[in-house]
């Protein structure tokens, strides 16, 4: 199981900025003005032609980098998208949404200085934008300033009480620190706002499944992969909850799914090792949870469900060991397991 704290920005930040009228370049402007056209109809590589040929008529032409950032973004092509971003600002730095924009890619590509650095330049002239403090408040979350960033979602809410992105945001900050209740509201919330939020869907499933809900954990699941059946934290969740079902290899199915389309993803192989537990297949199992712990990612009851694997196929000594570097990440399983077995 895994949720989500980043939601994309892009829909929000995709404005269609007006061309220049300067009569010196008006082969560019009609070249921007058809990006702007492919662009508004999600044609984002035929936009980025288009962008490039009034680029080449007047490379002065922040506008037209800042709109080709924005299609880049929407392709999910990061650091072509920041270099963009970056035109546009070498060629006016007061071109005030290219930094914004560069800011939310940064966050997504885990450049959190980066991503402070740009919002700095914003602080008074975006001081009544909810998506500024959207923004800033993921940026928060990547520095581990949990507390801080629930402060900009408040606040990001406050200008904007429909703002989807950070309901969702702040629902997760709230679950990451274990506040179920809080979290489920701003879920609840952002489902009301947007019935198909994945995000949301998968957050709700989740909590379902911590109080052992599994058919209402199911609902939500298969209602987040209706809006994208390809989705690996949805059909690994899902998996998660087969396993706890009985259904061993429908839930391995999907985990397996889930593994090809995103192979590091350390719930996934937790849950894979979860599955060859349940079949007592410990080598398997061993060799599951060794490729999830290498990863090192916050996994919960990782370290417990390796080492309970570890004990079962005879070596304790290697048990005692995984369960003492859970306990030190407050995993109860391992907590409860190294009580038992290691003192």
């Amino acid at each position: 199981m895994k949720f989500r704290y980043f939601i994309c920005l892009i829909a929000c930040l995709a404005w269609i900025l007006p061309s220049c009228q300067s009569v010196d370049k008006d082969d560019a402007d009609l070249f921007f003005l058809k990006g702007n056209a492919q662009l508004t109809h999600k044609n984002y590589e035929e936009a980025i032609r288009y962008y490039n040929e009034a680029i080449a008529k007047y490379p002065d032409f922040a506008d037209a980098y800042l709109n080709k950032g924005l299609a880049y973004l929407h392709l999910g092509q990061l650091k072509e998208a920041s270099q963009s971003f970056s035109s546009a600002i070498d060629q006016d730095s007061e071109l005030y949404p290219a930094y914004l924009a560069r800011a939310e890619t940064a966050t997504r590509l885990a450049q959190w200085d980066e991503a402070e650095s740009d919002l700095s330049v914003l602080s008074r002239i975006y001081s009544d934008s909810t998506q500024y403090y959207l923004i800033r408040g993921n940026m928060l979350v990547g520095k581990n300033k949990e507390s801080a960033a629930l402060a900009e979602y408040d606040r990001a809410l406050a200008l904007d009480p429909s703002n989807v992105e950070a309901y969702v945001n702040r629902g997760a900050v709230y679950f990451a620190q274990r506040d179920y209740s809080m979290a489920s509201n701003d879920f609840e919330q952002s489902l009301l706002l947007n019935p198909g939020q994945p995000e949301a869907l998968n957050n709700l499933g989740l909590l379902a499944s911590r109080n052992g809900q599994w058919n209402r954990a199911l609902s939500y699941f298969d209602r987040a992969l209706r809006v994208n059946a390809v989705d690996p934290l949805s059909l690994n969740n899902k998996g998660f909850v087969l396993l706890q079902t009985g259904e061993l290899a429908k839930g391995a199915e999907l985990i397996n799914r889930s593994l090809n389309n995103m192979p590091d993803n350390g719930y996934a192989l937790r849950n894979l090792g979860l599955y060859f537990l349940k079949k007592h297949d410990y080598i398997k199992a061993n060799e599951a949870f060794e490729k999830a712990l290498a990863l090192d990612q916050l996994v919960e009851s990782l370290h417990g469900y390796a080492g309970e694997s570890y004990k079962l196929s005879g070596d304790l000594n290697k048990a005692c060991t995984i369960w003492k570097t859970g306990t030190m990440l407050r995993d109860s399983l391992s907590l409860a397991n190294y009580e038992q077995y290691c003192k």
